[in-house]
């Protein structure tokens, strides 16, 4: 199927959207983070990418891509996959930790609520 590769990516970035704005994931409010993070990313894959493909190491099959074409024979979607998979996986990581810092700031507020409650038996005399 033409674009097999573009819908996939599509699909992963619609399947995590819902922890940005569910859970709080607050990595898209977070957009000069973000860059920071893919950044690099993107540079070095990017690199070994090309390298491979000039080197004749592997190949994208036409079947799967639209065709669009980056410098350097780099198929558009892989271009995108480096960009679409590491947010995927900030996603998820940044709404993981906001469910357990939930988790845990509940937990703390049940410990200090069961701390300061008087004991029910306390000042009984029976």
């Amino acid at each position: 199927m033409p674009a097999e590769y573009l819908i996939v990516l599509g699909l992963c970035l619609l399947i995590t959207l819902p922890l940005e704005f569910v859970l709080g994931a607050r990595v898209y409010r977070r957009p000069g983070r973000l860059l920071r993070a893919l950044a690099p990313v993107v540079v070095v894959f990017v690199a070994w990418d090309l390298l491979g493909i000039h080197r004749g190491h592997w190949w994208y099959a036409p079947d799967k891509i639209t065709g669009i074409m980056l410098p350097g024979r780099l198929p558009l979607e892989e271009l995108l996959f480096f960009l679409v998979i590491p947010l995927c996986g900030l996603l998820t990581l940044e709404g993981v930790r906001a469910v357990l810092t939930r988790a845990a700031a509940l937990r703390a507020g049940l410990r200090e609520r069961a701390g300061t409650r008087t004991d029910p038996t306390e000042g009984d005399d029976a």
